[in-house]
């Protein structure tokens, strides 16, 4: 039929389900040729793709500058948001509908605007809360659908929407009451003026175009100020003139229900996406099919919920909206009803469902068409071909690194992690040495923004991936740095950025670096020089006579051999235990590489260092066990300088040298007979007020040990200890030979005989 007016404007509340629905019936009975909605009119391009059913909500147009991406804005919607059903609607009656707000290009172009306050951002939301109502959808759902249904389903909980004739007569009272709102208020200025300037002239284009019925889609706020009749045209066209514009790009980007929440820091955010969702989508049993969803919910969580239960909590929540008067329950009814339902025995049904299901976090999908960087294609491609699930919520994820798949996996994750997009994060392993990773995956809105920043230095995650290597190579300013690169290189298999950061650890260490960082960046050259890693890759060579990892740990471990001795001089306690576990790392890398040169330099520094009197005597103690354990100093040698030790006037040096001396084990006094017995002698000589001040730091270093090595001691000083429990273990040899094969095995290594 013909509708008496030409231009329609229906003012909404930005994701709200009760807008939504009674924006669709309205669409329905006014038969628009034309829908024009609130957002960036230079989007017209990607308009088409609503049609698509792959694009599934919640899904935000993303704009984004060409020459700078990190300048980039969203605008989302769910399905639940009048906008959207607005635009879908005229995609599938076959109307033509287009933006009308600001290009995304001036917005972009332009200062951001300050934050908007509530009644300029919600301001159905203010009229809610002046009426007495803590939820607008409460608001609308009690006074204007129930009111409006020709039959609402109250004692059901059923939600029947107003017919087409009814709506427009709710969203005329809503125009009306903004008009009040607005009287009062301050006359727009800047770009909330330039905004609806804009929007009257896209009306105004419509008309002029020949369409003869309009919609006008838009925030309830801007309404009143969209009568074109009520504005002249220069004046419009003077506000907008000479408004700045930068080159951009928009496309679609999946969006989330969390990203929705006003607890997202999203400015029109909803606090309950979840439910809006609920109460959109099932027109009718409101409450029984929100009860169903809990118990769904928590007996996938092994928690107790009977079919009994959603009964009852249905009919509590009904009872307690007849109660206030409402027609139908909300969400605080529906709470309400869920605490003393499901929660009687604590509050962790009520949590659950508060984030499952209130907020929810549904992630939406967008067609492989939608315009997109190639660095962002890849990533999906990966994902798709590694069978890895994009998910808005916490995935546990554990990788077997013999399997190629997961060890494509890890090398995928390494790589976005270089790239600052940290989808996922490493949760612990089994430890450097295994094939195990451990990582939590959770995907966020905002890595779509960071692909495209990405972008810039290549087209596939790998190549991305090694550019950004080569520039954090030749901009790091330490050492540290430069270690910690080299780590990940490693784990994100880029071989093409190893020679540049080989080198420029090499120059770095060069120019002064300090002894322990020096040693701190050893451990991750010995496991590049000795076996590339534990993922089946052979150990890095670099060619074309670019320095290779070998040939830097010499060089590095050369530097640090030399200053080694000096090091310990003069040091306070945090930095002496700081050098002693950089000694520690340094040491188990020459042991890993087994390299006779390099052992030798290495077991020659750690004598040096023992040899200086005037070193912190925990370094001092620290590389005697060293040199004990290596066989380069026999018993009688180590007995004679630990009783040299314990000679000290000073009691808490002796105790500082024999925390480094007996490290986190107390194996070396269990199994040595004698050591036990001078250090016993040490401690029964003391006096009372001098073991006073040294028994916290005893304490310190005796808790590090195992509780069956402290028995074992205590028992030994008393002399209860069998013999047996001190004497050395006898080793089978040729039974112990026959593990190593199998173990070889393990590791993927090969041997010989």
């Amino acid at each position: 039929m013909e509708h008496p007016v030409l231009i329609s404007i229906f003012p909404i509340r930005h994701h709200g389900p009760g807008s939504a629905r009674s924006l669709e019936l309205a669409l329905q009975e006014l038969q628009p040729d034309i829908v024009l909605v609130e957002g960036p009119s230079d989007a017209g391009s990607v308009l088409s793709f609503l049609a698509d059913g792959a694009l599934k909500p919640p899904v935000a147009l993303l704009g984004y500058v060409n020459d700078d991406p990190a300048r980039a804005a969203f605008w989302p919607f769910a399905v639940f948001s009048p906008e959207f059903v607005a635009l879908r609607w005229a995609a599938r009656a076959g109307a033509a509908a287009r933006f009308v707000d600001l290009p995304a290009g001036v917005v972009l172009a332009g200062e951001r605007d300050g934050e908007e306050d509530d009644l300029h951002s919600d301001p159905l939301g203010v009229l809610a809360q002046a009426a007495g109502f803590a939820d607008f959808e409460r608001w609308w759902e009690s006074l204007v659908e129930a009111r409006l249904s020709p039959s609402p389903l109250v004692g059901e909980g059923g939600v029947g929407g107003p017919p087409g004739e009814a709506a427009f007569d709710v969203f005329a009272a809503v125009n009306e009451a903004m008009r009040a709102v607005r009287a009062d208020a301050l006359e727009p200025v800047g770009r909330e003026a330039q905004r609806e300037a804009f929007m009257r002239q896209g009306i105004r284009a419509a008309l002029k175009e020949g369409f003869a019925r309009v919609a006008v889609v838009c925030g309830a706020w801007h309404a009143p100020a969209l009568d074109v009749t009520a504005f002249p045209v220069k004046a419009d066209a003077a506000l907008l003139k000479g408004l700045p514009k930068a080159k951009v790009t928009l496309t679609w980007v999946p969006w989330t229900h969390g990203r929705l929440s006003v607890a997202s820091g999203y400015g029109a955010g909803v606090r309950s996406p979840g439910y809006y969702e609920h109460l959109f989508t099932s027109r009718g049993a409101v409450a029984e099919r929100w009860f169903a969803r809990v118990a769904r919910l928590l007996r996938a969580e092994r928690l107790e919920a009977s079919s009994a239960s959603v009964i009852e909590a249905t009919r509590l929540a009904n009872a307690l909206a007849a109660l206030r008067g409402r027609a139908l329950p909300g969400l605080e009814e529906l709470n309400e009803a869920a605490l003393s339902v499901f929660g009687w025995d604590g509050d962790l049904p009520l949590r659950l469902i508060e984030e499952r299901l209130v907020v929810g976090e549904a992630l939406g999908a967008v067609p492989d068409g939608v315009p997109t960087v190639p660095l962002a294609r890849d990533v999906a491609r990966q994902q798709k071909s590694l069978r890895l699930k994009v998910l808005p919520e916490k995935l546990d994820l554990e990788l077997d690194l013999r399997s190629d798949n997961d060890l494509a996996r890890s090398v995928l994750f390494h790589r976005l992690n270089l790239l600052g997009v940290p989808w996922a994060k490493p949760r612990g392993s089994g430890g450097l040495g295994t094939f195990r990773e451990g990582w939590q995956l959770r995907w966020r809105p905002e890595f779509s923004v960071r692909l495209v920043e990405a972008s810039r230095l290549g087209q596939t995650v790998r190549d991305a991936a090694t550019v950004s290597a080569l520039e954090s190579a030749r901009g790091a300013g330490t050492l540290a740095e430069l270690t910690g690169l080299l780590e990940v290189l490693r784990l994100a298999d880029l071989p093409g950025a190893l020679p540049v950061t080989l080198a420029a650890l090499d120059e770095r260490s060069a120019l002064g670096a300090d002894v322990p960082d020096v040693l701190r960046a050893l451990p991750p050259l010995a496991r590049l020089a000795r076996y590339g890693d534990v993922r089946g890759r052979g150990a890095a060579v670099a060619g074309g006579g670019e320095v290779a990892p070998l040939e830097t740990f010499r060089a590095l471990l050369t530097r640090a051999a030399v200053g080694l001795p000096l090091a310990g001089v003069g040091l306070g306690e945090e930095a002496a235990a700081g050098l002693r576990d950089a000694v520690r790392g340094a040491d188990a890398a020459v042991r890993l590489l087994d390299d006779p040169d390099v052992t030798a330099e290495w077991r020659a520094a750690l004598r040096r260092a023992a040899d200086r009197e005037d070193a912190h005597p925990l370094l001092l103690g620290d590389a005697l066990r060293r040199l004990r354990d290596a066989g380069v100093l026999d018993a009688a040698q180590v007995e004679a300088r630990l009783g040299l030790a314990l000679s000290d006037p000073s009691p808490l040096a002796v105790t500082a040298w024999l925390d480094g001396f007996l490290g986190d084990t107390g194996a070396l006094l269990v199994h040595d007979a004698g050591l036990l017995a001078l250090v016993d002698g040490w401690l029964s000589a003391l006096d009372a007020e001098v073991f006073q001040s040294v028994l916290p730091l005893l304490r310190r270093v005796f808790a590090r040990f195992e509780a069956p090595e402290r028995r074992a001691i205590g028992e030994a000083v008393r002399g209860g200890t069998p013999a047996s429990r001190l004497a050395p273990v006898a080793v089978d040899d040729a039974r112990a030979a026959r593990v190593i094969p199998v173990v070889l095995s393990l590791l993927g290594v090969g041997h010989d005989g």
